[in-house]
This record gives structure tokens, sequence and C-alpha cells, in this order.
């Protein structure tokens, strides 16, 4: 009886097991640097494994079939590395491919869209009863119309006014927050929205917060920016504690805790290099663990 009493002591909880296991994160490149670092912020508990598909980036010009592909290789990626719950960061990816992704990995799922757009109308009702939501995206996200279709579930009252800023992406990962030329191609871009008179304006892409300032100066105070990544976060926490999957023991060194350090890894597809200028230039810090790999299941060229 001892025996078995001492050998039932030693016998782990499957549920603090999985606790304990970290998030995953992907993005078609870069962009979802930016989830990453609002997943830190509001889960300190939690550690992280982030894989940018470099080697296929952009997925905005893919076909749905190639979209949900991609997705699936990623996803199944980062499954094999016992996450406990999977993020999309990519916006593309979260429009087109979320319900291919569950029925694929089986482990919780988060896309970008649906938080971004909760978020939105949320804020927006306390302003107004027919909230005029603004949405900037890359051009694929736009013609997607995903996000006008998650704001409209969360209101049949709100209306919506879109608009594409593909060169915020590249002034973003250039670093240009504060030159002349980005303040005067977001006043060409962001004209539309101005006109409309929006109450809020949600930040659709994730390279967009890395222009905030220059984004909010261009629409004028009275507009509330909605960073999807942020919002998404913040769903993220409430999904960890209803699921009872939260990470309740605090990480080795927690006092020292900080974006990129090594209770965190990172995988690309391809340029590792330029990956870690880039997160350097977004989050301050480069990975201290970062590693290349190959995610590519059938998507791989064929011999004549």
């Amino acid at each position: 009886m001892n025996k078995v009493s001492g050998q039932s002591k030693t016998i782990q909880n499957p549920k603090s097991k999985i606790r304990n296991q970290p998030i995953g994160i992907f993005d078609s490149g870069v962009g979802g640097l930016t989830v990453y670092r609002a997943l830190h912020a509001h889960l300190p508990n939690e550690h992280f494994i982030y894989l940018g598909d470099t080697a296929r980036v952009p997925y905005g010009t893919k076909s749905l079939a190639t979209v949900e592909r991609y997705a699936i290789e990623n996803s199944q990626f980062l499954a094999s590395r016992g996450i406990k719950l999977l993020v999309v960061a990519c916006n593309t990816a979260s429009a087109l491919a979320l319900p291919r992704i569950r029925e694929n990995i089986g482990i919780e799922t988060i896309g970008v869209i649906g938080p971004g757009a909760r978020k939105a109308v949320s804020i927006t009702r306390e302003k107004n009863e027919n909230p005029n939501i603004g949405v900037i995206a890359t051009e694929a996200t736009v013609s997607s119309n995903a996000y006008a279709k998650a704001i409209k579930r969360a209101s049949e009252k709100a209306e919506v006014v879109q608009t594409a800023c593909p060169l915020f992406v590249p002034l973003a990962e250039e670093g240009w927050t504060k030159e002349a030329e980005t303040f005067s191609i977001a006043k060409k871009y962001l004209q539309k929205i101005v006109e409309a008179n929006v109450n809020a304006l949600v930040l659709g892409c994730t390279h967009y917060p890395i222009l905030r300032d220059v984004i909010q100066k261009t629409v004028g105070e009275n507009v509330t920016l909605i960073d999807s990544g942020e919002a998404t976060a913040e769903e993220v926490f409430q999904l960890l504690d209803e699921k009872n999957l939260a990470n309740e023991t605090l990480p080795k060194r927690a006092s020292e805790r900080r974006l990129c350090d090594d209770l965190d890894h990172f995988y690309v597809t391809d340029a590792a290099e330029r990956f870690a200028r880039v997160a350097e230039r977004f989050l301050g810090a480069k990975p201290a663990k970062l590693e290349a790999v190959e995610v590519f299941g059938i998507d791989k060229l064929k011999d004549n």
C-alpha cells in the first residue's frame, strides 16, 4: 500500500504539463512580431515559439488553396513542437485558412481578424450606436472583406470603410517611421478614411503598428486606433483562463524576462539574418534563439 501510495504522489497532472507548454505563433514573415510583442506583454508567464515563413512571403498574392497549404504546413510544424495553443498572426491566413488549420491540428487556434473586429465594435459602441469603423490592410485582406464581415457579425449597424496601404509594409520594415515621405504616403492612403469621419480605425496588417504615430497624426487624435495584435493578446489571455491552460509557474529568471530572450524560440524558412535585423528594428532586440528550418510538405519543385 505504501508503495502504491508513494507512486501516486509522482503521477503528474496532465493538465499541469499542458499549461507549461509554449504558445505557437506563425506569420508569413516578420510582421507577426508585433503580435508576439503584444502576447509577450500580456502573458509574462508564457513562452513562445514563432515561425516566420520568410521563404514564401507574401501570402497575399497566392491562391486560396496555396495559402491553406502553407498555413497547414506551418501549423503542423509548430504542433510538432508541443504547443498548447496556436496564434495565426498572418492576416491573410486568418482570413482564408482558419477552418482548415483547426481541422488538421486539433489545437486551440485563434486568428487576428476576429479579435480586431470585436475590439473595434466594443470601443465604438461607447461612442455611437451606429459605429463607423475604418479598416486599413493589405490589398489581399481588403479584397477578402474578412474584417468587414467580422465587424458586421459583431454589429449589424456598423458601417465599414476599407482601404489598402501596401507601401506601409516596406516602410515599416525599413524603419521609416518619421520621414516626410512616409507622412506624404499616409496622407494619400488615408484620405478616404479621414473623409469618412470614422470613430475607430483597425490596423489590419501586423506591420502597421510600427507606423502607429504616423497613422494617428494623419487621421487625427479623435480616431481610436485598434491594434489587432493587442486585441488578439487580450482574447488569448481570456481563452487560456477559460480553458485552464494558463501557465501558473513563473519562468526562470522571471525578473529578467525580456523580448526575444532564450525562453522564446524563433524559426524562419529563409533569410535568418534579415529577419534578425528587422526584429531588432521592431522589438529593440534580436532573437536569442533563431533557427532556419524547412516546413514544406508537397510544396516542392518536381522534376519534369
